[in-house]
């Protein structure tokens, strides 16, 4: 079982090799397990997030690619759809998980949130409630995340 898992692992790591990887988006294995990689988003353009840069963690289990892996920002975010732990609320890591989905396919997935989060299923209610009521007082709060982010990268 490990071996296999190991294996289908490994057909992920030509994201990592590849020539043209996905624009914005980064991953790789960590050094000392297999099972989890560390990643890293650059705030889409013409977004709030613009310029910043977000480290995620993604954990595999024995279950993959059957079940979703666990992602979560490391990184602090200010976004509707982002648990104050760093939990990420998206449909494709919950119930509209496919086996077809790589690496490559959930930090592209995950960047497209950031500039369209869906505050009718909030983790954050406050980031929700601001990004429907108070667009201004959202991108302040978002422009401070992203300040942060530069000091932590």
């Amino acid at each position: 079982m490990c071996k296999l898992l190991s294996e289908n692992l490994s057909s992920l790591f030509p994201f990592r090799l590849q020539e043209d990887p996905p624009a914005g988006v980064s991953g790789a294995p960590s050094e000392n397990n297999i099972m989890i990689w560390n990643a890293v988003i650059f705030g889409p353009q013409d977004t709030p997030f613009e310029d910043g840069t977000f480290k995620l963690q993604i954990e595999f289990t024995e279950e993959y690619p059957n079940k979703p892996p666990t992602v979560r920002f490391l990184s602090r975010m200010f976004h509707p759809n982002v648990y104050a732990d760093g939990g990420i609320c998206l449909d494709i890591l919950q119930n509209r998980w496919s086996p077809t989905y790589d690496v490559s396919a959930i930090l592209t997935s995950i960047q497209s949130l950031l500039d369209e989060p869906n505050p009718n299923s909030p983790a954050n209610s406050l980031a929700a409630q601001l990004y429907q009521e108070n667009r201004r007082e959202y991108e302040k709060k978002v422009n401070a995340i992203v300040e942060q982010s530069w000091l932590n990268s």
